[in-house]
């Protein structure tokens, strides 16, 4: 696994991005995205620039995915990316030293997975709040995914969970001052306080026990740069 920092390249991404999100690279991802799929790379960094982390819908009950992750592949959605199923199919040809075919070996189906976003030969998922077990079959589809030259490389994106904990409960605990004292409740409306769902930490593990081969792979994190400054609304 080769760790790298192409993302910290202004001419690869612009530094007004860098700031807002946390980045963990392998394999030169993000310049490998900027020159192999530029069209994939416009909607990506348009995305990232673009899209800001709104309390409403952030610190919303909804299940593992919730308002966020639908909100930005919704975003991916407009700019024609697709949720797809990517299966395999692998067979063996046997030949003869002047390259005859003597003999076709049955063929090996593997089937795939859904994944968020599709487009080119990108594939894109969104993981937020999801079982951290998602991060194990993500990784490994794209690695398989590469290997067999269907995608030049891939994009996770998630969040700090450690510091997405500590900036919601300052909004939260400022929004209750507002409220009635008969009203208020400390307890966060979702439990950001497990550390067993999908975040930067549980990818990074993964990421630096070298699951990736020689995959590249963007992980992107919602950090509280990413905030967009506004407080808790219900409405």
């Amino acid at each position: 696994m080769f760790e790298t920092k192409t993302y910290d390249d202004p001419v690869v991404l612009d530094p007004a991005i860098r700031t807002r999100w946390a980045f963990l690279e392998t394999s030169s991802a993000a310049a490998v995205l900027r020159s192999v799929c530029p069209a994939e790379w416009a909607d990506i960094t348009h995305v990232l620039q673009t899209f800001s982390l709104d309390p409403k819908h952030w610190l919303k009950k909804g299940g593992n995915r919730g308002d966020v992750a639908k909100l930005i592949d919704g975003m991916f959605g407009e700019r024609g990316w697709r949720e797809i199923r990517v299966d395999l199919a692998t067979q063996g040809v046997m030949l003869s030293k002047d390259g005859t075919e003597v003999e076709r070996l049955p063929e090996v189906y593997q089937e795939g997975y859904l994944v968020d976003n599709f487009k080119g030969r990108v594939a894109l998922d969104v993981e937020w709040n999801a079982k951290d077990g998602n991060l194990d079959r993500d990784l490994s589809a794209y690695r398989a995914w590469h290997e067999a030259g269907v995608i030049s490389a891939a994009v996770l994106i998630t969040q700090d969970r450690v510091a997405l904990k500590q900036l919601a409960e300052r909004v939260w605990a400022e929004h209750q001052v507002t409220l009635p004292k008969d009203k208020r409740n400390a307890k966060l409306p979702i439990d950001l306080g497990t550390s067993t769902t999908t975040n930067l930490e549980k990818a990074a593990l993964r990421v630096r026990r070298g699951v990736m081969g020689t995959c590249p792979l963007l992980v992107v994190a919602a950090t509280q740069a990413t905030w967009n400054g506004e407080p808790y609304s219900a409405n």
